[in-house]
């Protein structure tokens, strides 16, 4: 029998939380032989739903426009559930900022894509993202002068 104090790292589930997609200027902007232009805005959250239970997210807003008008809104929210056990709390933070996000983002990216095709686009491929970066930028600016915010949020 494994020793209680062994670390634990588990994916319990990787699921779909939030999907929307909005066409406000649908129909007249189809006829626009314009290429639109694409805003992409990332965002990771975490949350401890129990003991050694955290829910990771990651949410993506695709925002395309032909000058001033919308051509569609994708907001996607992909998570998941992990089991993170006796992990030392100075390694916390990177574990739910870089490893567990990097895990759910796949599926993010292939929701996106999916969602944005069946509403009759060509789809937007998501670049890869280098999830330490951001964390990294994420704790720079936490760190100048600005109140920290912990990536763990209580439920």
């Amino acid at each position: 029998m494994a020793d209680s104090q062994d670390p634990v790292f588990q994916i319990q589930r990787v699921y779909l939380k939030e999907a929307s997609l909005e066409q406000p200027n649908s129909p007249a902007i189809l006829l626009e032989q314009e290429q639109p232009a694409v805003d992409i805005q990332l965002g990771v959250d975490a949350q401890q739903v129990s003991d050694g239970v955290f829910e990771i997210g990651v949410t993506a807003t695709v925002t395309t426009k032909i000058k001033d008008k919308t051509v569609f809104l994708v907001e996607v929210k992909q998570a998941g559930i992990f089991e993170i056990r006796n992990i030392p709390e100075d390694q916390m933070q990177p574990i739910l900022g870089i490893a567990c996000p990097q895990i759910v983002y796949p599926y993010l990216r292939s929701n996106v894509a999916d969602i944005i095709t069946r509403a009759g686009f060509p789809p937007v491929h998501m670049a890869e993202i280098n999830f330490q970066a951001m964390f990294e930028q994420q704790q720079a600016q936490q760190g100048g002068g600005q109140q920290p915010s912990p990536i763990i949020t209580s439920a």
